[in-house]
């Protein structure tokens, strides 16, 4: 399942989400203008290797100040190919705005980077021992979309289907995008702790944690309702409130 576009309508520009993909584009820019080695160096130092913080590497090269954990934040403005970034900014496109615009941009940027280090935390904790490089944005994307669920639990998005070469679009609840899209993170994961391998792979765990982390922090972080701007009645039938619920009639649900 794809998501292709979602139905929360919002009256603020997404400026913080734009800005979060301007930046993952230019550092995906940066990082694909080195060269083999110098690139080896640069994912060596900015993106997240577990076992230097709770492995054995730790104990031969132990993390000394606050900058030997910038990887906790900086590798999730990495990302490993041209599909790997297309797809996590497409993600972050549909479900970005309707949280940042309940939230406001400078709370959605602080929410982004703690779902993101929790992301990065909970793969490292989970993962402990593996040296292999972790990258990418999904696990702070991943609690954007809890936090979408938590606060729109109402709201419909249109997903494409692939079937051989033919696309289906289909209109399903957000919640039920939610459950296969977080069940599918929960089984691999599970398989994955069963069957450790030493090779890289999908952070399922950095998911999980990113998911749970947004959905537990989405009633904390919306910004005051007195400070909100106006519901406006042509918001459409999938409008809500700044506190999550959904509108009749230019009115909450009760």
């Amino acid at each position: 399942m794809f998501p292709i576009q979602d139905g929360v309508a919002t009256r603020y520009p997404a400026m913080g989400t734009w800005a979060l993909i301007a930046v993952n584009v230019v550092v995906f820019l940066f990082q694909v203008s080195l060269p083999p080695h110098a690139l080896e160096r640069f994912l060596s130092a900015f993106a997240l290797i577990p076992a230097r913080y709770f492995g054995d590497l730790g104990a031969t090269v132990p993390p000394i100040g606050m900058v030997d954990y910038l990887p906790f934040v900086s590798s999730m403005f990495l990302h490993g190919g041209w599909l790997h970034l297309i797809l996590n900014m497409w993600t972050l496109w549909i479900f970005g705005p309707a949280v940042e615009d309940r939230l406001g941009t400078f709370r959605f940027l602080v929410f982004y980077l703690i779902a993101g280090v929790s992301a990065s935390f909970a793969h490292a904790v989970v993962n402990a021992n593996s040296v292999v490089p972790t990258l990418g944005a999904s696990g702070a994307i991943a609690g954007v979309i809890g936090c979408y669920v938590r606060k729109f639990p109402a709201a419909r998005l249109v997903i494409m289907v692939p079937v051989l070469i033919f696309p289906f679009f289909f209109e399903i609840p957000a919640v039920l995008f939610a459950f296969f899209w977080l069940l599918s993170q929960i089984i691999p994961g599970i398989a994955a702790l069963m069957m450790p391998a030493d090779g890289g792979g999908i952070a399922w765990w950095a998911h999980i944690g990113g998911f749970v982390v947004g959905w537990a922090l989405a009633p904390l972080v919306s910004r005051p309702a007195r400070v909100y701007r106006r519901y406006y009645a042509d918001e459409g039938p999938y409008g809500f409130l700044p506190n999550g619920r959904r509108t009749r009639r230019g009115q909450p649900w009760v």
